[in-house]
């Protein structure tokens, strides 16, 4: 069976492959989940000995410099990992016939149109964060034709540190809690993701190019918070604010709903509505 290399195999997204893998009967016999000193994406010379190593017929790049705010201030480092280390893999995928499947984020676009985004919208980054991730969705595709740039955004699972983690934490912690109401998007949970990344595989799409994956639906990070609380039987009270109240480093888009009609009719999939998921991943926590 055909190898298939996981870099970032640590991180949240990583660590969803493997489960959803796991559920499918397919790992670990093909899916490799090598150790991060292992799978440096800025060691060249390690990448090289990597896909010689095991021939891999997919790479899935889930590794990323995601510090939104700290990026601001460390832009040469998110730009080496973020857009220096896509162009690594795309030429080790190049160079070993393999097909590149490069995770990237709604943050490459503006936000500043209420309509739900296609691949072909303009991408027109606000932060440094954006910008790089940007600069790698470039480099991948300047380089490499067999690869396929999936966007996506506000994710979360059982895993790692992330949104829904944090508000039960604080919920549990405080009795009111402020949450920005004024961006809008929708909720990933990373566990759908995962298993549309690995779908592709199964399928062996040819179907490359960029796509755009979250869960159905539309939400604020306030109604997201409520929806976390109101699930979780969590007694917090949430005041909505707005962004200008929270003042951050780097600047969010406004509006990043993405529209996944183009992954929907080329992959004939349903995507789950942002609730359900949203409730499967809560009980699961809960467990």
């Amino acid at each position: 069976m055909n190898n298939i290399i996981v870099f970032g195999a640590s991180g949240q997204l990583g660590q969803c492959i493997k489960h959803v893998a796991s559920l499918n009967g397919d790992e670990p016999s093909n899916l490799i989940f090598p150790q991060e000193a292992e799978a440096d994406i800025l060691n060249g010379p390690g990448l090289e000995r990597l896909f010689a190593r095991h021939k891999p017929a997919y790479a899935i790049n889930c590794a990323a410099y995601t510090a939104v705010d700290k990026a601001e201030d460390e832009s040469e480092l998110a730009d080496k990992v973020n857009n220096t280390g896509a162009a690594n893999l795309a030429l080790q995928c190049k160079n070993h016939g393999a097909i590149l499947i490069h995770i990237s984020t709604d943050f490459v676009f503006e936000g500043d149109v209420a309509h739900p985004l296609t691949e072909e919208d303009e991408a027109s980054p606000i932060s440094v964060y954006g910008q790089t991730k940007l600069a790698g969705e470039l480099a991948v595709a300047s380089m490499l034709t067999e690869h396929f740039i999936i966007r996506t955004g506000w994710l979360y699972s059982e895993y790692g540190n992330n949104f829904v983690k944090t508000m039960l934490r604080l919920g549990n912690e405080r009795d009111e809690i402020k949450i920005i109401a004024d961006q809008v998007g929708t909720p990933t949970y990373a566990i759908d993701l995962a298993g549309f990344i690995l779908m592709i595989i199964k399928n062996e799409s040819k179907a490359y190019g960029t796509y755009h994956y979250s869960n159905e639906g539309i939400t604020s990070w306030f109604d997201f918070a409520r929806a976390i609380f109101d699930i979780s039987n969590t007694k917090v009270k949430v005041i909505p604010i707005r962004t200008n109240e929270y003042p951050t480093k780097a600047t969010r888009p406004s509006y990043s709903v993405m529209d996944k009609s183009k992954a929907k009719q080329t992959f004939s999939i349903e995507i789950p509505y942002w609730r359900d998921s949203l409730i499967n991943c809560i009980k699961k926590l809960q467990q």
